[in-house]
């Protein structure tokens, strides 16, 4: 039948859906602010829509309990937006210059999609413990994955874009060496470049600090770009 649960229990749904839609949206500004390929809206949608499902899952079916022979399980609707949000997510993901990227966004997504059904399950301080580990990790964790970066030994990659024809690639790679860095390896990154620029990826080997040599790299004559790619799924986070 239609309008079983009434006016006054349909009204009263609607906060845990506020609520999914705010804690949703704090996650999407800070991935919208680090110029995230999911940011404000698709975080705010899977947010709400993973709450819409999770609360159709507990009342919607309202009328069919105590029919005879009717079974139900309020838990199968909340776990194919598990599933379901596996289809966003890999949208997301992505190899570029044999590197994956996306997998934090993609993450991040899932994370929304967890905070949202908590709401909906009706677990308020679950969904914003949800959101404050959302930041603690893409926020707080960031400087500490810097550091083991720099420990490990690992290949770290900085991206340089010049002037082409001029010999600022050789100055380029004489600076890093004359640092103390190995070239481990290089990619031309053919990807977004003009006329007369060149872009290139360099694999630096060494447990020194990078910045100290993008800011020398800066200042060479013909460089016009220079960034580190961070351990985040996309440069610049």
């Amino acid at each position: 039948m239609f309008w079983t649960t009434g006016l006054a229990g349909q009204l009263g749904v609607l906060a845990p859906l506020a609520l999914a839609l705010v804690l949703s949206s704090l996650v999407g500004i800070e991935r919208e602010l680090a110029a995230k390929s999911a940011g404000l809206r698709t975080h705010a949608l899977v947010g709400v829509g993973s709450a819409a499902f999770m609360l159709v899952s507990k009342y919607g079916f309202d009328d069919l309990v105590g029919l005879e022979h009717v079974s139900l399980d309020p838990s199968r609707v909340a776990a194919q937006i598990v599933s379901g949000i596996g289809f966003i997510g890999g949208g997301l993901i992505f190899v570029r210059r044999d590197a994956v990227r996306g997998l934090t966004t993609a993450a991040t997504v899932w994370v929304v999609a967890a905070v949202g059904t908590a709401c909906g399950a009706g677990l308020p301080l679950l969904a914003g413990a949800g959101v404050v580990a959302h930041y603690l990790v893409t926020r707080g964790f960031r400087p500490l994955a810097r550091a083991l970066s720099r420990n490990s030994g690992a290949p770290r990659a900085v991206h340089v874009s010049y002037a082409d024809g001029r010999g600022v690639l050789r100055q380029v790679l004489t600076s890093a060496t004359e640092r103390g860095f190995a070239v481990a390896g290089m990619t031309v990154d053919r990807d977004g470049t003009e006329d007369g620029t060149a872009a290139v990826t360099l694999s630096l080997l060494g447990r020194i600090p990078l910045h100290p040599l993008t800011s020398e790299l800066a200042e060479i004559p013909g460089v016009r770009g220079v960034r580190i790619a961070e351990d985040d799924e996309e440069p610049a986070d």
